[in-house]
């Protein structure tokens, strides 16, 4: 019963500071491994500054069990106590590698107490106490000051250690991404192709449109909360004919789409927003939507099972 505590408690931690998915703190890019290809992040604080923002955060608070025991067990929630978050990984297909990081206000010594009574394993790594699982021990936090944490595989958490005495920068062209998609929200970048990402005998591998982006060699996009909710992406493709090939295939099932007769007009309001541009190798795709009908969409998604997670049981379409 202890070692399942821990494993809860350790794996709730964990989701806590990696997937709460802005502009992205210095000192926490100091931190990410160097040859990091797939980055993302949320400013959490940010977010909290519009209604959408707070409608999301309270959704997390609603519908997450181990979220409500982890302020129980710990009095941390990431939901007031985050502010920032910022995760990266080597962008290899089935990789465990991982590093997530936070800023924020940790009251280390009470985390530390509940996870130790919870079962949690410790090891001392360079002067840092590391909780891990004490089944596995395969992944920990460890709360590098009461500002920051890290959270992922061992070996990453010790690399971002080694990196709090000794920062190594990335590659400049990825600092320049992260600089200009970190203006939003929340936003994520891959600088190797997206498909490589995806094992090769994963479910919907060999569909059309994942075919149609193998051409796709790097990408980004992000989300702007406000009166508008705004998303934006874009993806370089090898050539520009590709481009082109790819936006008419997203325009086709945005086309499809929209002849659909059963969509609500929640869904099919956010379908005529989106728009899809292609200049040169670059393709961009923009969709937007009044909060509160994003709010609407995502209260839809949690009554109709069966749904793709917005409410709807369709694909998405362009104008």
């Amino acid at each position: 019963m202890v070692g399942m505590k821990a494993q809860i408690l350790t794996a709730t931690l964990l989701t806590a500071f990696s997937g709460a998915l802005s502009a992205a703190d210095p000192q926490l890019l100091n931190l990410v491994m160097p040859d990091a290809k797939v980055l993302a992040g949320v400013n959490v604080e940010q977010a909290k500054g519009t209604q959408f923002g707070q409608f999301v955060l309270n959704q997390l608070q609603t519908h997450d069990a181990q979220m409500q025991q982890l302020v129980a067990l710990t009095g941390f929630d990431p939901r007031r106590d985050v502010s920032e978050l910022l995760v990266s990984s080597d962008g290899v297909a089935g990789s465990k590698t991982g590093l997530a990081l936070a800023r924020g206000n940790f009251d280390i010594a009470k985390i530390t107490a509940a996870a130790t009574v919870a079962g949690a394993a410790t090891e001392v790594y360079s002067g840092f106490t590391i909780l891990e699982d004490p089944k596995n021990k395969e992944a920990g936090i460890v709360f590098l000051d009461a500002t920051r944490v890290a959270a992922g595989d061992i070996a990453s958490v010790k690399g971002a250690i080694d990196r709090l005495k000794t920062p190594q920068l990335l590659p400049a062209a990825v600092t320049v991404k992260v600089n200009q998609w970190s203006l939003l929200d929340a936003w994520g970048i891959t600088t190797v192709p997206p498909d490589s990402l995806v094992p090769a005998n994963a479910p919907g591998a060999q569909n059309p449109m994942f075919n149609a982006g193998k051409s796709v060699q790097a990408a980004a996009g992000g989300v702007k909360f406000g009166a508008l909710v705004v998303f934006s992406g874009e993806a370089q493709c090898d050539t520009a004919q590709n481009a082109k090939t790819l936006g008419d295939m997203i325009q086709l099932l945005i086309n499809m789409a929209q002849m659909q007769a059963n969509l609500d007009p929640t869904a099919a309001a956010l379908i005529k927003s989106v728009t899809v541009t292609a200049n040169g190798n670059l393709m961009k795709i923009q969709a937007s939507l009044p909060q509160d009908v994003f709010q609407q969409l995502i209260q839809q998604s949690h009554k109709k099972p069966g749904t793709n997670g917005m409410g709807m049981g369709v694909q998405p379409r362009r104008r």
